[in-house]
C-alpha cells in the first residue's frame, strides 16, 4: 500500500474532528472552526475525512480467502443481525476465531479489510455491522455515525454479545474467541472482557474507553491495550483503568505510540501513523497466535 503523505494539518483540526466524529459538535460547527485556520478546505477535507480507497491492504478477491455476509440471532438485541465472515479458503482444520468491531458508524471498507488482514493470518474473522438492523452501513461515514447514534446502546451491546458467541460456537471454530476493535470498537472489546470474561480468550481494544464502573471488576484478560499519546480524551480513562485491571490481577499489557493520534491505525485518514500502525498490528496478530492459537 502506498504510504499516505504527510499533510501539513494543526493538531487542533484533529482534534476537532473527533469531537465532530463522537458527536460532541455538528457538521457546521465543525466546518465553521475548519474556516479559521487558513487553509483551503480542499486540503483540510482531503486530510481528515477518510478515503477507503487507501485502506485496501487485502482485495476481497484474494484468492486466499473466502468472504461471506452471515446473519446471527440476537434475541436480547435487535433481533436478526449480519456479519462479514471472512475465512482462509484452504482451511483444512479447526481455526481460531476473532471477532472485529467498527467504530462509531457501521461495518466502513476499513474494518471490512481489517477483517480480510485477519483471515490472510489463518483466523475466522467475524465483523458484525451494527447498523443491519437500519439498512446496513449507508456508504458515508455522516449518515452512518447518525444512525448508529440514534440507536439503542443497550441493544447494539447485547448484539455484539450475541455476535462473539456465534463465532465462537461456528462449525470451523476451535472454541478460542479473540476480539479487536477501533475506537467503539475498543470500548466494546473492553466490554466484552467484562461482560463474557470466561468466552473472550483474547482482548485487544485500539483505543476505546473501558466498560462501565459495575462491569470493570469481572475483567480478567489477557488484553492488550493500543493508545495513540495523544489521544487525550480516550487516554484520560486510562489510569482509574489501569487501577481496577491491577487490583483485579488482569493479565494485560498495554502500548503507548508517541505522537500518534486517535485513529492512528486506520489507513483511510490523515491520522493513520504507517510505523506505528504496522507495529501495533504486528503486535496484535503475535498477541492472537499466542493466546488462541
Amino acid at each position: 500500500m502506498t504510504k499516505q503523505a504527510i499533510r501539513p494539518i494543526p493538531k487542533e483540526a484533529f482534534d476537532w474532528y473527533d469531537e465532530y466524529a463522537h458527536g460532541m459538535i455538528d457538521r457546521r460547527e465543525f466546518m465553521s472552526r475548519l474556516a479559521t485556520l487558513g487553509l483551503s478546505m480542499a486540503v483540510l477535507t482531503s486530510a481528515l475525512l477518510p478515503d477507503y480507497a487507501l485502506a485496501e491492504q487485502v482485495s476481497f478477491n484474494d484468492p486466499s480467502i473466502k468472504a461471506t455476509f452471515q446473519k446471527f440471532d440476537s434475541p436480547k438485541g435487535h433481533g436478526e443481525c449480519q456479519g462479514y465472515l471472512v475465512m482462509p479458503r484452504e482451511l483444512s482444520d479447526k481455526a481460531p476465531v476473532v471477532l472485529v468491531v467498527h467504530e462509531n458508524r457501521g461495518l466502513n471498507p476499513y474494518v471490512k479489510d481489517v477483517a480480510r488482514r485477519l483471515a490472510i493470518k489463518g483466523f475466522i474473522a467475524f465483523a458484525p455491522d451494527a447498523l443491519y438492523p437500519l439498512g446496513g452501513y449507508p456508504g458515508n461515514d455522516d449518515d452512518g455515525r447518525a444512525m448508529q447514534g440514534s440507536m439503542d446502546r443497550t441493544k447494539l451491546e447485547e448484539d455484539f454479545i450475541a455476535a462473539a458467541q456465534f463465532i465462537k460456537n461456528h462449525e470451523m471454530s476451535s472454541g478460542k474467541l479473540g476480539a479487536v476493535g477501533f475506537c467503539f470498537g475498543g470500548y466494546i472489546v473492553n466490554m466484552l472482557a467484562a461482560s463474557i470474561p470466561n468466552e473472550l480468550d483474547a482482548g485487544v481494544p485500539f483505543y476505546g474507553s473501558p466498560a462501565t464502573l459495575e462491569l470493570r471488576d469481572q475483567v480478567r484478560g489477557p488484553l492488550l491495550l493500543q493508545f495513540g499519546s495523544l489521544d487525550e480524551r480516550v487516554n484520560a480513562t486510562w489510569p482509574d483503568y489501569e487501577k481496577t485491571l491491577n487490583a483485579n490481577k488482569a493479565r494485560y499489557t498495554a502500548h503507548f505510540y508517541e505522537g500518534a493520534m486517535h485513529g492512528f491505525h486506520n489507513d483511510s485518514t490523515g491520522r493513520y501513523s504507517q510505523d506505528d500502525a504496522e507495529l501495533a498490528w504486528d503486535r496484535t496478530v503475535s498477541f492472537f497466535e499466542r493466546e488462541l492459537g
